[in-house]
């Protein structure tokens, strides 16, 4: 096989329940329109058309990979999609570590590398997030769906 990590986690960005139900109420209104229009005007397939598009644009973003975290070697490295520069961060440099949850709003965009106030970012779906601290007071919010196991490992890697 290849590498074993201590961790490793991909983050999928179609996988966040409400933007699949949004994509789904939308799809489901076209479909409505659709019957409902089907008999005055001769645009009423374009209804149909749209419809089936998003539902084929949910479907290909579930598999789509965001971002990918791996924690090994005393490092936590972040690759994001195609053309996203790699971020490394050396966990020599961390102080402190600690579970939160992400954001307290019900709808969260997802993000990679978003420098605001003070921290990065990066999050996909979910409501938990691990966030380090380092020498500079400089935080890194790092969304996940396993926040305990990542945490436990964290601080595993920072005692060896």
């Amino acid at each position: 096989m290849g590498n074993r990590y201590a961790f490793f986690e991909k983050q999928y960005i179609g996988r966040d329940y409400i933007r699949i139900c949004i994509r789904l109420v939308m799809a489901a209104f076209c479909f409505a329109a659709y019957v409902y229009e089907r008999d005055r005007d001769n645009t009423q397939d374009l209804f149909l058309v749209v419809g089936f598009g998003i539902i084929g644009v949910s479907i290909l973003l579930l598999f789509l990979i965001q971002y990918k975290t791996i924690i090994d070697q005393k490092k936590i490295i972040i690759d994001g999609l195609w053309s996203a520069k790699k971020v490394v961060i050396d966990l020599n440099s961390i102080v402190k570590v600690r579970k939160d949850t992400y954001s307290n709003y019900l709808f969260n965009n997802p993000v990679y590398n978003l420098h605001r106030k003070g921290s990065i970012r990066f999050y996909s779906s979910g409501k938990d997030a691990i966030v380090l601290t380092d020498r500079d007071g400089l935080e890194y919010y790092i969304g996940t769906q396993r926040p305990n196991e990542m945490y436990l490992v964290i601080q595993e890697e920072m005692k060896s």
